[in-house]
């Protein structure tokens, strides 16, 4: 690594002399020999600039890029306007962290606010910070936030998309909380399961609107058979259905979390993301990481403050109520300047074709002989049964440039479609499953 140290031989060499050694062996002397590298690191040799753009351009080319794609599970593909990248690439925004003096950098600190108050209008809740890492860890964030001394039982139902299922009992597991799986029942949440196993011990039932199989739950039903009992209610939302479905302060929830990917980022092989939080007025004090406020200076001046809480209190170990001490603030500039070029017309339109699309698809899809599996309301995502092996049907449209839908452990397929999706690209998948399907 001494190739990639900004300094000289002769400049760690004068280091050395100033505090009385002679070698960098001498600085780790300390160390125990069991520990210490014993040779050269088994390393290939440098490259030139040219030799290692080639090597990075063999690698990804292994990358399998489908120009079809009609699969969704948690990651969905979506027009983003070019002016997104346009404006987010520029030098002031790029840059690799807010400052610790964060009220020096008021265009970044701008930049969150308007983030927040944006993910406030979508979910019909008071308050929102600035994004944690994901989706999945925004949904466990969101379990600390209800969780109480007495009330240490979380509740998660199993229409969760399994990777949030699991981040959830990942967290808990650390914390000694337990986790419970509340049964499905023919593709959404059994309510009434749902009510038996709610006591004075739950903390929060964790719900996903729409539910992993794309189903719409009954939001308002679980949030009040929760609140009865005297627990939270937390939204797993999907934001761009947000535009057209009820959000989660209509139905009630004291929470709302949920993957932003689908506003303005691109699939690029999972990641950065960034997750949202947004949560009721009684609720907004716990929220984790960094909140950016609006004031005036004293010259009465517009300006942006970090807010109701310190940073320091999410970094005190198991004292902490968080563990989040950063923020994905160029994914969430990246989500403003997406819903800014959008405008609510334009969120409506995507969300609109979004299911308009699927519902077209589904119907095609019963007619080449993959019938749904349920029969519920769902936004852009539905699975069907599959008369042929999953596997050898999903091959044959790989094949021909189109990535399927998610083979289910029970053999079922997860589609889904988004306003990217023509009605000829849908057709010719059809056509496809059909002569797999051997109609």
């Amino acid at each position: 690594m001494g190739s990639y140290i900004p300094t000289t031989e002769e400049q760690r060499q004068r280091m050395l002399e100033t505090v009385g050694l002679t070698s960098t062996e001498e600085l780790f002397a300390a160390l125990p020999e069991e520990v210490k590298l014993k040779g050269e690191l088994q390393l290939p040799k440098g490259l030139s600039e040219l030799g290692a753009a080639r090597k990075m351009e063999d690698y990804a080319e292994e990358n399998r890029i489908f120009r079809h794609i009609f699969r969704g599970a948690g990651a969905y593909d979506h027009y983003i306007p070019s002016i997104v990248k346009e404006v987010v690439s520029k030098e002031e925004f790029v840059t690799a962290y807010t400052p610790y003096q964060a009220e020096i950098s008021q265009g970044l600190l701008q930049s969150i606010f308007e983030y927040q108050t944006m993910i406030c209008e979508l979910t019909g809740l008071d308050a929102a910070n600035a994004s944690v890492y994901d989706g999945a860890s925004a949904a466990a964030e969101g379990v600390f936030m209800c969780r109480e001394r007495k009330r240490t039982r979380v509740l998660v139902s199993e229409t969760t998309n399994p990777q949030v299922t699991e981040v959830i009992k990942t967290y808990c597991h650390g914390r000694q909380a337990v986790v419970e799986m509340v049964p499905a029942r023919d593709g959404s949440t059994d309510l009434e399961a749902l009510k038996s196993m709610l006591d004075d011990t739950v903390a929060c039932f964790y719900v996903q609107q729409p539910n992993f199989y794309g189903i719409l739950e009954d939001g308002k039903a679980c949030a009040e058979a929760v609140h009865e009992r005297g627990g939270k209610l937390i939204m797993g939302c999907n934001p761009i259905a947000l535009a057209i479905v009820e959000t989660p302060g209509e139905c009630g929830a004291d929470v709302a979390v949920g993957e932003g990917q689908p506003l303005g980022l691109p699939l690029s092989f999972g990641g950065p993301y960034l997750g949202f939080m947004a949560a009721s007025r009684d609720m907004m004090r716990k929220l984790p990481g960094r909140i950016v406020g609006e004031t005036v200076d004293s010259r009465g001046n517009r300006g942006f403050v970090l807010t109701l809480q310190a940073r320091e209190q999410h970094i005190r170990r198991e004292k902490a109520g968080s563990n989040i001490c950063s923020n994905e603030a160029l994914c969430a500039l990246t989500a403003s300047v997406y819903l800014s070029a959008m405008g609510p017309e334009g969120l409506t339109q995507t969300a609109v074709l979004c299911a308009s699309k699927a519902h077209y698809l589904q119907k095609e899809l019963e007619k080449a002989g993959l019938p749904p599996v349920y029969k519920k309301e769902f936004f852009h995502e539905f699975v069907t049964a599959s008369p042929v092996d999953g596997k050898r049907l999903l091959g044959a449209l790989e094949e021909k440039g189109f990535l399927g839908g998610l083979l289910l452990p029970d053999g079922n397929l997860l589609w889904c479609a988004t306003e990217k999706n023509s009605r000829e690209e849908m057709d010719e998948l059809v056509r496809l499953v059909k002569e797999v399907c051997g109609q």
